[in-house]
């Protein structure tokens, strides 16, 4: 039994650590790994913000140094964590490890946030709905329309897609739990310090830079999953892959758009366009043609497309894991 599971670790951990997800969601405590990396992050800030420097090129020394240990420091320490439960018992190992990745993906809690915002639609409470899309969007909510709201939460559960499960899964089956929290750290410091603006335009380049390299595969995958899973949801496969031909580059980020266009196209909307950040105007391309009116179904439409791309991912990962290890046991591998 041991040898079966140890051939087949990477299925066990990626299955188990989706089940957990949908089983408990995304915990919200102060242990959680990803808090924990965002604590430690805002307190290098605070130490930046304390050395008043204003030049770019110290600026951008500052933000990749403090990149490279969040990141590296990551890695160790998850590294160390598996390790040391491993050398102790195999069982354990694996439950840690399984758990450490179930952190590390939010396919559920990603659900939940975004249909917060769609019942408040339907209970025609627009107020409320702008307050929970608030949570989960970084632009400014206050003055948005009914299809506005819709399309800034479609939007979020196509560009989380690809960063808050299909990636770490990726990374979860190349590397285990070390290089996936690794990933998370990438993530995570591109959330918090790659803006451009006047104080993270330098300090935040070389996070922002490399998360958009790191995401490029992983994002582009992500986007092909969505229009395989948009058969078996009732979307428009077709459309879907028609916009994300197009569309794909619609995008400031070099990856952002690719999932949002598949979204686009499978649901018929135009997504992108006028947004405001902190009171101030950003025309973004837009993305897809408009078929239909942005409703609060096409935010539940939204997650189901979500959840089938990741439990297709799931399953080819796990099928492939599996297959490596019968072509290992043969001797092919």
């Amino acid at each position: 039994m041991i040898e079966l599971i140890l051939s087949n670790k990477t299925a066990f951990i990626v299955v188990a650590a989706f089940l957990l997800d949908c089983i408990i969601g995304d915990p919200q405590n102060p242990i959680h790994p990803i808090r924990i990396i965002g604590s430690c992050i805002s307190l290098c800030i605070r130490g930046f913000r304390k050395t008043k420097i204003k030049k770019p090129a110290a600026s951008f020394f500052m933000g990749a140094i403090l990149a490279l240990l969040v990141i590296g420091l990551s890695y160790s320490v998850t590294r160390l964590v598996t390790w040391g439960s491993y050398s102790l018992n195999f069982w354990l190992g694996l439950a840690v490890e399984a758990l450490i990745c179930y952190f590390l993906i939010a396919p559920k809690a990603l659900k939940t946030e975004s249909m917060k915002v769609c019942r408040s639609l339907d209970a025609g409470d627009i107020e409320a709905a702008r307050m929970n899309l608030s949570l989960i969007v970084g632009r400014d909510t206050q003055d948005l329309s009914e299809p506005g709201i819709v399309k800034a939460a479609v939007e979020t559960v196509a560009e989380n897609l690809s960063d808050g499960v299909i990636a770490p899964l990726i990374f979860i089956c190349i590397g285990g739990a070390p290089l996936a929290m690794a990933y998370k750290a990438v993530n995570t410091l591109d959330s918090m310090i790659g803006y451009r603006n006047e104080e993270f335009e330098y300090f935040g380049k070389f996070s922002a830079r490399l998360d958009d390299v790191v995401n490029f595969i992983p994002a582009r995958i992500s986007a092909l999953l969505m229009i395989f899973g948009s058969l078996f949801t009732g979307a428009d496969a077709g459309g879907a892959a028609r916009i994300f031909a197009r569309d794909r580059y619609n995008h400031k980020s070099p990856n952002s758009a690719q999932t949002e266009a598949v979204c686009a196209g499978a649901l018929g909307l135009r997504l992108g366009g006028q947004s405001f950040y902190r009171g101030v105007s950003v025309d973004k391309p837009t993305i897809g043609d408009v078929i239909n009116e942005p409703l609060p179904m096409h935010i539940a439409a939204a997650n189901r497309l979500m959840y089938a791309a990741t439990i297709i991912a799931v399953v080819l990962m796990a099928a492939g894991s599996f297959t490596i290890a019968v072509l290992r046991g043969y001797g092919y591998v």
